[in-house]
């Protein structure tokens, strides 16, 4: 189970709350650059999820915990938003607290087990497999993950992670737990619950987390959603079209002002 409460960033003085939830390997900070574009009319809540950043470790990965741990954050009703799994955690906690969640922003993943998680294992197995008592400098950490993790872009992102103890350097996120859990992160739980409050669904047109099949899994527990697919955008929707993803949370947070 979770332990302790999990670690906030507040952005904003007035207006309706919006609380942010990210993907694996991330912190609450990946959603700033759009959480202080919303700031000046919601009061944003950047959540690091359990196990990542500043949250607290857990001793397993579940998402039932991991949705009451993110409702726990929400003092009234607020507008949802979460992305990969940030998105399964934010579906789970509008589902088993509806009362918490006035609206629901999925962005790039659906409510299904997915087949296969090789990519995020070869992430896990390199950064648990670098030699951190052998690094001197941030550069030194992106000459020893390349190897493994060629893509710049990935290899930037997943190093955000990569702190400072002392004379050395940790691993913010619990790796072995997410490393031996990830077939439970592939997955969502079963549950009979439905969700009759607005859903916005947002797709990276160049990924494969949306598509048409897994239509009728999003509809049966989420019956007022919208689909919306973003052009030139793959998995990281809100990094790689930060300003669509900006506009298209704006308008559909002002529907409920």
């Amino acid at each position: 189970m979770t332990t302790g409460a999990l670690h906030t960033t507040r952005l904003g003085e007035q207006g309706s709350p919006v609380v942010f939830c990210h993907g694996l390997f991330g912190q609450g900070r990946n959603w700033m650059q759009i959480g202080k574009a919303l700031a000046d009319r919601h009061r944003v809540t950047l959540v690091d999820m359990p196990n990542h950043g500043r949250s607290p470790w857990t001793e397993r990965v579940d998402y039932a915990e991991m949705a009451d741990a993110v409702a726990a954050t929400i003092d009234e009703p607020a507008a949802l938003v979460g992305h990969s799994m940030g998105g399964k955690a934010a579906m789970l906690a509008a589902l088993r607290h509806p009362e918490r969640v006035e609206r629901l922003c999925v962005v790039d993943v659906s409510p299904v087990s997915y087949r296969s998680s090789d990519e995020f294992r070869g992430f896990m197995d390199a950064m648990l497999g670098m030699d951190l008592a052998a690094i001197a400098s941030r550069p030194d950490a992106d000459a020893a993950l390349a190897p493994a993790v060629p893509d710049p872009g990935i290899r930037a992102f997943l190093l955000q992670n990569l702190q400072r103890d002392g004379e050395g350097w940790r691993w913010l996120p619990n790796l072995e737990v997410l490393r031996r859990d990830l077939d439970a992160l592939r997955g969502f739980p079963e549950t009979d619950a439905v969700y009759e409050g607005p859903v916005l669904w947002i797709a990276g047109a160049d990924s494969g987390y949306v598509r048409d099949e897994f239509r009728d899994e999003m509809e049966s527990r989420f019956p007022r959603v919208r689909r919306v697919t973003v052009k030139g955008a793959g998995h990281w929707v809100h990094s790689e079209q930060p300003a669509v993803m900006t506009g298209l949370l704006e308008r559909f947070l002002d529907d409920a002002d």
